[in-house]
């Protein structure tokens, strides 16, 4: 039996960093489009949810072809609330109107060149290894052998020992976290909040889809590339 699997695009309204970004005109449509659009595409998701604060949001993302059926109440929308407590928040929200779901993918809108393909694989390989969940990862730019802490003195005294002190080819290949796909059973979730144990796997993607929009830098950056793909 096919597993039903909730698609949810946080996109909470405002941001300190750079004013509005979710819906930012990124290439001649609001950055969300990028992530609703790569969602509808599959044929994996149940429904494709956007939990968002904002009337407004909710407005493009129902233009959009997304699904709003509730709005994020306040104590949900601030700076220090947990990505943890909109995925529980919005879980929730669809099973009090009798809709229950085996896995959940959460899609954040700040990665647009995350593309269906992404998605389609990595529940691909949740499927294949029955896994408790699955999160997408890109090589490291800098190798992290390659940093260290600095006091107040700035001292590079021992800022890298030896074994760290070689050349780029010669050091092993780091991961770190892209943002893009976050993907788990929903009893797993409920219990442990979290998605990283033992039964949890990486889908690695590439530099390009990895791009993750958080300043005007990362936006301009994003808008080239989609260009490059537009021609």
């Amino acid at each position: 039996m096919q597993d039903k699997i909730l698609a949810i695009i946080p996109a909470r309204s405002g941001s300190k960093g750079l004013k509005d970004k979710n819906i930012k005109c990124l290439n001649g449509k609001p950055m969300i489009n990028y992530t609703i659009e790569a969602a509808l595409k599959n044929e994996v998701f149940s429904n494709v949810v956007v939990s968002t604060d904002s009337q407004k949001y909710a407005d493009i993302a129902r233009k959009a072809g997304a699904e709003v059926p509730f709005i994020r109440p306040d104590n949900l929308a601030k700076d220090e609330s947990t990505t943890n407590e909109v995925i529980l928040h919005a879980i929730s929200e669809m099973e009090n109107t009798n809709d229950e779901y085996d896995c959940f993918m959460l899609l954040q809108p700040t990665s647009p060149l995350r593309t269906a393909e992404n998605i389609k694989k990595a529940y691909s390989l949740f499927k294949g290894k029955n896994a408790n969940a699955v999160v997408s990862v890109c090589e490291t730019d800098h190798s992290p052998l390659w940093s260290n802490t600095l006091d107040n003195s700035l001292s590079l005294d021992n800022f890298l020992d030896d074994n760290k002190n070689k050349r780029r080819q010669e050091l092993p290949t780091y991961y770190r976290l892209n943002g893009a796909i976050y993907l788990a059973q929903v009893d797993y979730y409920k219990i442990y909040n979290d998605f990283y144990n033992n039964n949890s796997f990486a889908y690695i993607m590439n530099k390009k889809e990895s791009v993750d929009v958080d300043d005007i830098i990362d936006f301009r950056l994003a808008e080239i590339l989609i260009e490059e793909n537009i021609k």
